[in-house]
């Protein structure tokens, strides 16, 4: 009888005898534990990426000829567009270029654009994180911006063989300097905890008290120049609310963000130019370029 009662508690001594082990491992070996775990998981990530994939292509192909026409079309007049825009930032950028070397001005720091797939999503009350099916083999640096067509996504914030784990910017992690539409004086931004399946949301701070918002006319909050990373201009969220701070001299406020974070399909990152060629500052499992992954 007594036996049987021990027998019980056995998973629980497991348990703690595990974590008495956990916590006197020492720092670099539960790190390589953690990464080798993490990239025996990479495999299972693509091929779950992978079939969603095959998925929507097998949802298109059963689509009628007409709606097949129709959404041709709208590319046609889309891609259109685009080209026209293209040409006149092309415009632009030869214009700067001229007026920079007249008024012998420093140049922009250069970067290219590395469009990634999302792979796995983890949005939860404490995790508010996309996994994308590019890391070190792509030159995917830790700290990169990450931006899609409707502003700022996040920042790299982990970079491993063949994956890279993305903080979204409703983490409540997540911080960074940006602008009100309209002003020049800069504000705080950082993310909140969200709850499972709601709109995301975050939070302003040190905005000047002579900015008046209203839910019936909210500002748009973009990022400033002062974020280092992110270029300056794009959209964050709608800030919807204000109110005064503690100190009685600034407000803060709710941020209404983009609900189509929860359900990214692409982003880009933003690789400066001058980290090319140099060495990264990833996991040792990351240091290994054989074998590139599926994008």
């Amino acid at each position: 009888m007594a036996l049987k009662r021990l027998s019980q508690f056995k998973p629980l001594v497991v348990l703690l005898v595990f974590l008495v082990a956990w916590w006197v491992m020492p720092v670099m070996l539960k790190r390589w534990i953690q990464t080798g775990f993490y990239e025996f998981q990479a495999p299972m990530m693509f091929a779950e990426s992978q079939v969603e994939d095959l998925q929507s292509y097998w949802t298109l192909r059963g689509q009628s000829k007409r709606e097949m026409i129709e959404a041709g079309r709208d590319l046609a007049r889309e891609n259109a567009r685009l080209t026209v825009q293209l040409q006149e930032n092309r415009t632009l950028s030869d214009e700067a270029s001229r007026l920079e070397a007249l008024l012998e001005l420093p140049s922009h720091p250069d970067f290219r654009y590395e469009v990634a797939r999302v792979a796995r999503r983890e949005l939860s009350a404490w995790w508010q994180q996309i996994v994308i099916r590019k890391g070190a083999n792509y030159g995917i640096p830790v700290g990169a911006a990450v931006i899609y067509k409707g502003g700022v996504v996040g920042r790299v914030r982990e970079v491993h063989a063949y994956t890279a784990v993305v903080e979204l910017i409703s983490s409540s992690g997540f911080r960074m300097a940006a602008n009100v539409a309209g002003e020049d004086r800069p504000v705080t931004y950082q993310g909140l905890l969200n709850p499972p399946f709601s709109n995301p949301m975050g939070e302003v701070l040190n905005v000047p008290a002579s900015v008046k918002v209203s839910p019936s006319q909210p500002l748009r909050l973009v990022s400033s120049r002062l974020g280092g990373i992110f270029p300056e201009g794009l959209t964050i969220g709608q800030v919807v609310e204000l109110t005064p701070g503690s100190d009685g001299f600034f407000q803060q406020g709710r941020v209404q963000l983009n609900p189509d974070l929860g359900a990214l399909r692409e982003v880009a990152i933003i690789v400066p130019i001058e980290q090319e060629g140099t060495a990264l500052a990833v996991e040792p499992s990351a240091a290994s370029r054989e074998g590139q992954g599926g994008n």
